[in-house]
């Protein structure tokens, strides 16, 4: 697998999934537009790690803006002329237990959604006609199992991104044939936002949960996510499209009905 030639732009990858989708498209000869909202020295050095490798832009823009969505399309046709794939990794969250119906406000609902899926939505507008034009193009939305099985940290969240999966159908019908689309589902990922919201300790018990209770055994790492971005990227994946596809060490195979989902 190579992508020698190809453009990437990925929302998000100052750090975590993002940065590990960057550093694996250059790593493979990709040329990646690195994107951040305000995490500045995180996304300068992974601009450089890109930069090493292969080709790198780094752009700020905030994808709730439309404005900032043309202006990080425009710095990859600007630099090379194209783009040839597009992964929505940038977002956000509130944590709120889901029956604690007073946590949310309406102004939380519109932040989250605002990232999650408006935000993916201006980046694919932004960004469609070079994908149309390159041909054989993808999209890769980063979801959530949140948003398959209606658990995760709060319920705006999990909304956005039930949302962000039916957005993925609608456009993999509406872009076909120059544009597939899907989604990566991930569970648990151990990043540097998992510690830094909780602390090292829970980090640590976090993973060793999830390497005693997943069917594979395993903490789920911005790696693994990354490396089936890859799949849905390239031409491995080329007769799929509109699929939404669990990264999460078969976690969502303990889930049932009756599992308690806050």
């Amino acid at each position: 697998m190579n992508f020698r030639g190809k453009v990437a732009v990925i929302t998000g990858s100052a750090t975590g999934i993002g940065a590990a989708c960057a550093r694996a498209f250059a790593r493979l000869g990709g040329k990646v537009v690195v994107n951040y909202t305000k995490s500045e020295a995180e996304a300068k050095a992974t601009h450089r790690q890109c930069a090493e490798l292969s080709e790198a832009v780094l752009v700020q823009g905030d994808v709730v803006s439309d404005a900032d969505c043309q202006k990080i399309a425009k710095a990859a046709l600007d630099t090379w002329g194209r783009i040839d794939i597009l992964v929505n990794n940038a977002g956000t969250t509130k944590f709120n237990a889901h029956a604690n119906l007073d946590g949310l406000t309406a102004e939380d609902f519109h932040s989250i959604y605002g990232v999650n899926l408006v935000g993916a939505y201006q980046m694919i507008k932004a960004c469609a006609p070079a994908l149309k034009a390159a041909g054989k193009s993808s999209i890769v939305n980063i979801s959530s199992i949140a948003g398959v099985f209606g658990i995760g940290s709060s319920v705006a969240y999990t909304a956005s991104k039930g949302a962000m999966n039916t957005m993925t159908l609608s456009l993999a019908r509406a872009l076909a044939p120059e544009i597939r689309v899907n989604a990566v589902c991930p569970g648990f990922v151990g990043t540097r936002w998992f510690s830094a919201r909780f602390g090292q300790e829970l980090f640590k018990k976090a993973v060793a949960q999830q390497e005693a209770t997943t069917p594979l055994k395993h903490a789920g790492t911005a790696e693994d996510v990354a490396d089936v971005v890859l799949f849905f990227a390239s031409e491995m994946s080329r007769n799929v499209t509109g699929e939404t596809l669990l990264v999460d060490a078969g976690a969502h195979l303990e889930i049932t009905p009756l599992s308690p989902a806050r």
